[in-house]
């Protein structure tokens, strides 16, 4: 399989290193390895504690996250004092992840059998929340040498043996089956695996780590971590002692350090994403194919249709009847030639709409191509939000010139507004969502809170930087000739006929809109899998390929949508693309509530109003992505029919 650690850097970077004789390679900023001698000392440090599907009933049962030294969860913390907060880049920080320090103590290819951290005693509020958090599934995420604790799990369907971040805080006694009881696990078997860089034993890597929790209730002074024990429940009636333990064991492995990430990425049922993956490319062929045919052959008879009818109106001045068959004949799209450049409604906001939407298009194309290439290593924690908000906030000047350029070509006279409106209201409304969102987390004290301090600093990037960058791209678009178009448009509107039951504004939306998200379903319910339950996700390849596939789908159902409009002598066209190619953000919205109810089981109203917000947002800016791709594609289509007709 191929290493995520890895990957190539630019030109420059990458002569500058070939000068050195004594580099033989080189690395992405903070995944570079670390060699240990034995006996050194190997950092282990906490993240968030996270919920994870629960194991009674496979079902996700909360989404907020906590810090690891949460008051009630009673941990123990390092000996030296306060934990400490290790360095975390911004996306990080966004994704909920809060590293420290940590009272366990390891050192390289020594083995510790049995090591005491502190003793705690849980207090009934405290017990009471422990246990429902054990209900919920939450588990623990350690970090050692960067690499994630985890369990191995057997893949049933695959029959392959994978290593899954984080482990079970506890699990659920069965015993009374009427009322099962939380097991809290106190012990901990941390079994590290190391390589030997060329044999060379004062050069160790880490390559794996596994956490195999326990539970075991210590009786009062015997402390030994034997497995004799019987299980330790912490009591809602009275308070509980609670003794935490831990041993280290050390294993030599094979592993080469660029591949120890390899046992994390694993795919789940792959033959699914092949399936999937031909199944939506069959689809998109066949709908490009089509489209194509229909739209070729009526198009090529139409035009040398038109064409010959003006033909013979020149020809025969003199003569009625050529001009009668003329009019007669005359039907279709032709006919509202005179209307179809008309000015829309509201064509502020479609301009700004659109100026966010080729900025969200071309920084997702960005990014896939980035992940592509393997410079977001899951190694650089955070490095995909860091990525995407760097790329959004730079393509400032793009979203300003294409907002800019379509409402000068529009001939909108609200120049100010535009300049204004592009930075500001597309995304104020994503941070205003986001931030109404983050008050429920302040609330319940959730790691996955961003800090105020943080919000200021997005606030100061983006004034700092993209705005300005907005303004410079709109002064340079309405600066630039606007984009005319190839016929004249009458003063008068031209009245449209009554429509078919299909091209009436809801029906054709959601025809149109369900095809592109036919090509991402099976990938958006990856994705949704990653995001909820905590999931490494890699598969960047099949991402690129249903991102290509969405935007050919996409452009070409709307540009079929637009011909059978203008047929209809409806040119209200505008609009009507840009909705409909933005349905699928509906769909998107819809599947996350389908989701909700058959995979996720969130009891509190603050679970629920996070997920609904999160993924309505989510579906939000798919909307203005995927309207972009339906209006610019029609846009294109209409201008070059047009301009292939002759009109008096």
């Amino acid at each position: 399989m191929k290493s995520f650690i890895t990957a190539p850097s630019t030109a420059l970077l990458a002569a500058l290193l070939a000068l050195s004789p004594a580099t033989s390679a080189f690395y992405l900023p903070g995944v570079a390895p670390t060699s240990y001698k034995p006996h050194d000392n190997v950092p282990l440090y906490v993240n968030s504690v996270k919920p994870v599907a629960a194991l009674q009933d496979a079902l996700l049962h909360s989404v907020m996250s906590y810090d690891y030294y949460h008051e009630r969860f009673g941990f123990c913390k390092p000996k030296d004092g306060e934990p400490k907060y290790v360095s975390e880049s911004l996306g990080s920080i966004l994704f909920g992840d809060r590293i420290m320090t940590s009272p366990f103590e390891l050192r390289m290819a020594q083995n510790e059998t049995c090591k005491t951290v502190c003793p705690h005693t849980y207090e009934k509020t405290s017990a009471h929340f422990v246990n429902k958090r054990i209900q919920q599934g939450y588990a623990l995420n350690w970090l050692v040498d960067g690499l994630p604790a985890g369990q191995q799990i057997k893949d049933e369907i695959t029959d392959t043996v994978f290593t899954s971040p984080g482990f079970q805080m506890g699990s659920m006694d069965f015993a009374n089956v009427k009322k099962p009881r939380p097991v809290f696990n106190n012990h901990y078997d941390i079994v590290v695996d190391y390589h030997a860089v060329g044999g060379n034993h004062d050069q160790l890597r880490v390559v794996g780590v596994l956490v195999q929790p326990s539970s075991r209730a210590y009786p009062t002074g015997k402390v030994d971590c034997g497995e004799n024990h019987p299980p330790m429940f912490l009591s809602e009636e009275h308070n509980t002692e609670v003794h935490f333990t831990y041993g280290v064991y050390w294993r030599e492995s094979g592993t080469a350090w660029a591949t120890r990430w390899d046992k994390y990425l694993h795919v789940f049922d792959p033959k699914i994403h092949w399936f999937s993956l031909v199944n939506s490319a069959v689809v998109v062929v066949f709908l490009v194919v089509t489209v194509s045919s229909v739209l070729f052959r009526a198009l090529k008879k139409d035009i040398a249709r038109y064409n010959r009818l003006d033909q013979i109106n020149l020809d025969d001045l003199s003569g009625t009847s050529a001009l009668e068959d003329g009019v007669q004949e005359d039907s279709g799209w032709k006919l509202v030639h005179g209307d179809v450049f008309r000015t829309p409604s509201h064509p502020l906001l479609l301009s700004i709409f659109l100026g966010n939407g080729a900025q969200l298009f071309v920084m997702t194309g960005f990014t896939i191509c980035f992940a592509l290439l393997g410079f977001l290593s899951p190694s650089n924690r955070g490095s995909l939000g860091t990525i995407m908000i760097l790329l959004y906030t730079t393509l400032g000047f793009v979203g300003g010139y294409t907002s800019a350029r379509v409402y000068k070509s529009l001939g909108g006279e609200k120049w100010k507004l535009n300049i204004g409106l592009t930075p500001l209201l597309v995304p104020g409304i994503v941070f205003a969502t986001f931030f109404f969102l983050n008050l429920f987390l302040w609330a319940n004290q959730s790691a996955g809170a961003v800090p105020f301090s943080t919000m200021l600093v997005i606030i100061s990037i983006w004034f700092v930087i993209s705005i300005p960058l907005s303004f410079a791209g709109s002064w340079l678009g309405f600066r630039a000739s606007a984009i005319e178009a190839p016929v004249r448009v009458n003063q008068i509107p031209r009245q449209i006929p009554p429509t078919t039951t299909y091209l009436r504004p809801l029906p054709s939306m959601l025809l149109v809109g369900i095809l592109p998200f036919g090509a991402i379903f099976v990938e958006l319910y990856f994705i949704m899998s990653s995001i909820w339950f905590s999931k490494i996700y890699y598969m960047f390849g099949f991402l690129f390929l249903c991102y290509g596939l969405m935007i050919i789908t996409c452009a070409a159902v709307t540009v079929l949508m637009v011909y059978f409009l203008l047929c209809a002598e409806n040119y209200h066209w505008q609009w009507r693309a840009f909705l409909a190619a933005g349905m699928s953000a509906g769909y998107i919205f819809a599947n996350a509530l389908i989701y909700l109810i058959s995979k996720l089981s969130l009891g509190g109203l603050a679970g629920t109003v996070l997920y609904i917000g999160y993924s309505a947002l989510l579906s939000f800016l798919f909307f203005i992505l995927t309207g972009s791709i339906g209006f610019f594609s029609s846009w294109w289509f209409v201008q070059k029919i047009y301009s292939s007709i002759k009109i008096d």
